[in-house]
């Protein structure tokens, strides 16, 4: 079995999380920048990670899910400012989700990354109250991931292992 793991990641956060699935996975692997990916075929299984971004799929990752997804086993890593816990972070990951036209997605893993000062500064200064209200935040997200969110990335990963690896 060959697994890809792959990510854009725009401060940092989802490398991260990149990093620690790669740690996980036994056997023949390789972990490539997004940007670096022209194909899946070739993939048994693609940990597949991106930033939410303005409430969905950032436009990298969206347009690599829609174009390389089809008839692919994915497994989606996505990172975000808000708590886990954030009520609309369900519609956000759904619209990663749908991005993947066509894949069997084998599972979703989301965790809270850490808000750069120039995005909370780009929020505070967009003109929606939403996303200045979220900018404040900012403190509460320094240092994410944590070592217990990446640990959570570690067994997501082994978990979808052990599934693929039986299916």
């Amino acid at each position: 079995m060959k697994i890809l793991v792959t990510y854009m990641s725009q401060t940092g956060n989802t490398k991260k999380v990149a990093e620690a699935i790669y740690q996980e996975i036994k056997g023949k692997k390789e972990i490539k920048p997004m940007s670096e990916v022209s194909s899946l075929a070739g993939y048994d299984l693609a940990f597949v990670g991106l930033p939410i971004q303005a409430y969905g799929p950032g436009a990298e990752g969206k347009s690599f899910l829609e174009q390389h997804s089809k008839g692919r086993n994915i497994a989606l890593f996505i990172t975000h400012a808000s708590p886990e816990e954030q009520p609309e972070l369900k519609e956000w990951l759904g619209k990663c989700k749908a991005a993947a036209v066509g894949a069997n997605i084998v599972g979703i893993f989301n965790c809270r990354g850490e808000l750069s000062q120039a995005i909370a500064d780009f929020m505070s200064n967009s003109g929606d109250p939403a996303l200045a209200a979220w900018a404040k935040e900012r403190p509460d997200t320094l240092g994410q991931p944590d070592a217990a969110r990446l640990k959570k990335a570690r067994t997501f990963a082994r978990e979808i292992m052990k599934k693929h690896s039986r299916g």
